[in-house]
Formats: structure tokens, sequence, C-alpha cells
């Protein structure tokens, strides 16, 4: 534990020394990232794959569940299915906060703890990328489109889920032609939305100060966790496969920074210059 906690250190100090952060350039990457990793997911996904073969794979974590006696996803959703009200409010969460938190996560890190974005930026990339992988390997059909009839249903008479996005609304629907164009029906293990928002308690929890925060973002990948099972879009199982993808991801992200470290110190000393002790102790700071 301590020498991770010395290689987090030294990867956030590669973040703070060296070349300074451009917010334009940051958002540039950021928005190729994403283009590029949409592609890539909607090319290995319910547009190339047999609704079969994502079923089949469903019915493995199905039988995975059941043999931990922990198959309650058409248990949860029947609790709530009544309340419309309800469920369209997990469905603007699902559809929102996926990207608007893990946004304001990223632009806080970014004008407060400049050190602490550059190597949590680099975590939130390999968890994306490695997700890719589980996309591509083991496209998986959601819960929501077991009963489907439609193209990518599952057409299994043998479950009754709700897609409540279509069934209830929200903001937008995967039956919508235009979701169906830029979407991967087949894009559940490892889950993005658990992922994602246990990266944004990874990247904060160290440098809150107020108890309020530290309780809202202690309790987030949990009610994530809701929100992706009443919907029927994600298996339980598909979030343990998020959480492994983050720390595989942050694993790699922290040896990677400290491999720039080392290269930006190699050129520094060869161009006969020096780093900023003010950002170093910064890059301290954030790792306290």
């Amino acid at each position: 534990m301590l020498r991770e906690d010395r290689m987090t250190s030294r990867a956030r100090t590669a973040g703070d020394e060296g070349a300074r952060l451009h917010w334009y350039y940051e958002v540039a990457t950021v928005l190729v990232f994403y283009v590029v990793y949409s592609v890539v997911r909607n090319s290995f996904g319910s547009s190339s794959v047999r609704p079969d073969q994502a079923l089949d794979n469903a019915l493995r974590v199905i039988d995975v569940e059941r043999a931990l006696g922990l198959f309650f996803e058409p248990h949860l959703q029947d609790t709530f299915i009544g309340w419309g009200w309800f469920l369209r409010l997990w469905n603007i969460f699902y559809s929102s906060l996926h990207f608007v938190v893990t946004g304001g996560v990223m632009i806080f890190l970014y004008r407060r703890y400049p050190g602490r974005y550059r190597v949590m930026r680099t975590t939130l990339g390999f968890t994306t990328g490695l997700a890719l992988l589980g996309f591509s390997l083991f496209p998986l059909m959601p819960p929501r489109l077991l009963n489907d009839f439609g193209v990518y249903g599952g057409r299994s008479l043998e479950f009754d889920f709700v897609d409540t996005l279509a069934q209830v609304g929200g903001l937008w629907s995967f039956n919508s032609d235009a979701m169906q164009t830029v979407s991967n029906q087949y894009a559940a293990m490892p889950s993005l939305h658990i992922g994602w928002s246990l990266w944004c308690v990874l990247a904060v929890w160290p440098v809150l100060t107020s108890r309020w925060a530290r309780r809202a973002f202690a309790v987030y990948p949990a009610i994530t966790l809701f929100a992706i099972v009443v919907t029927a879009n994600h298996f339980w199982l598909d979030a343990v496969g998020g959480a492994v993808v983050l720390l595989v991801g942050w694993r790699l992200a922290v040896r990677f920074e400290v491999v720039a470290l080392r290269f930006r110190s190699s050129r520094r000393a060869g161009g006969g210059t020096a780093g900023s002790s003010d950002d170093e102790l910064d890059a301290n700071a954030c790792a306290a």
C-alpha cells in the first residue's frame, strides 16, 4: 500500500512539473478521445453482433447471479414499476448525471488541482479504453432487451423487464432512430456508469473538505447502481466489471505518469532546465 502511495505521489508530481495545462488542448483531447471511443464501441456492438450471441452472454450472467442467490433485478424493477414519476427521475439521472458529474469533477480538478487532474484524466482514459475491450469481447444484452421483440431484442418469454426509457420516458430513448444509429445496444459489460461514478469518488475524495460533499460523493456510486438496475439497463454484475476496469485503469495510469515524469525529467536535464519547486509542493499537497 505504501509503495502504491509513493507511486501515486510521484505520478501527481509528474502532472505538475513540466508543461503547463492548456484548457483548449484538454478539451480537444477529451473530445477526440470520446469520438474515437464511440466509433470503436459501435464497431463491435449491436451493428455487428448477432442478438443470440448477446443473449447467450446475458444468460451466462444471470446464471452466475442465480448461483450466488443474487438475481434480484426483476424484483427490484417490479417494486417500482408502477411509480411513473419515480422511474422518470431515474431515467433522467441515468441519461445525464453520467456526463455532468464526471465533467464537473474534471473541471474542478483542472482549476484547483492540476497535478491530480493529470493522473486522474489518464485514469479515466485507461478505464474507458479497457471498457472497450469488454464491449468487444463480451457483447452483453441488457435486461431491458431480453424480452424485447425488436431488431436487437432477445425475444425471451422467460423475463418481463420493462425498458423504462422507452415506456416511461426521460431525456431520450434507445428506441429512437438517432440513438440506435450512434449507440451500441450491447455495451453493458462493464458498466461505465459505475466505472465513472467510482472514478469521481477516487478523483476528489482526498481533496474534499466539506462533510456534505464527502457524503454526497460517498453515496453517488450506490445511487448510480440503483439507477442502472431499476431502469433495466444493467445487471449488478456489470457494476462489478466497472469497478474492475477502474482499478486496473488507475494502476496503469499511475505507472504511465511515473514514466512520463522520468521522460520529462530527462529532457529537462538535457536542456539544463529545472522544474518548479512550487509545482512540486502543490503536487505533494495534492497527494496528502
